[in-house]
């Protein structure tokens, strides 16, 4: 399925898949209408995130999905929207053992967000990388949560 990168004889990350893009939005569901309009998307999964403080909507695309997100109390998100407009926010990265994973970035030196998961969308276990680890790209990585 995916692939295991390696550094220096060593396994790195196990990467499934993207699991979304997220878009930055003011409102979701002015976005939802225009995405729905053009694309023919629905949304299978609308949440308020409590952990983050915001709104998150899920197209699917295949085995892979839109996330349209708006602030809900998120100040960061807020001065995202306000200085750069609506567009994309992250890439999300699904991996296996994003414990592991964030050690294993932690210990080659790549800066972190977040140092342990955090609750996100759908339940999921999930972990930022600071985009200037990725080239200027917010990234986040994501697992399901099977506890």
């Amino acid at each position: 399925m995916g692939k295991e990168g390696r550094a220096k004889g060593r396994p790195m990350l196990k990467i499934k898949k993207i699991d979304h893009v997220a878009i930055a939005v003011a409102d979701v569901d002015e976005a939802l209408a225009k995405w729905r309009a053009a694309f023919g998307l629905e949304a299978t999964v609308r949440e308020v995130v409590e952990s983050q403080k915001t709104e998150a909507v899920l197209l699917p695309i295949g085995d892979s999905n839109v996330e349209l997100i708006s602030p809900k109390g998120n100040e960061g998100l807020q001065k995202y929207l306000e200085k750069r407009g609506p567009g994309i926010h992250h890439i999300a990265i699904e991996v296996e053992g994003i414990e592991s994973a964030l050690a294993f970035l932690k210990g080659i030196g790549v800066q972190l967000i977040d140092e342990t998961p955090r609750k996100g969308a759908r339940g999921h276990k999930v972990a930022f990388i600071h985009p200037r680890a990725t080239g200027g790209v917010l990234v986040e990585l994501v697992e399901e949560d099977h506890a």
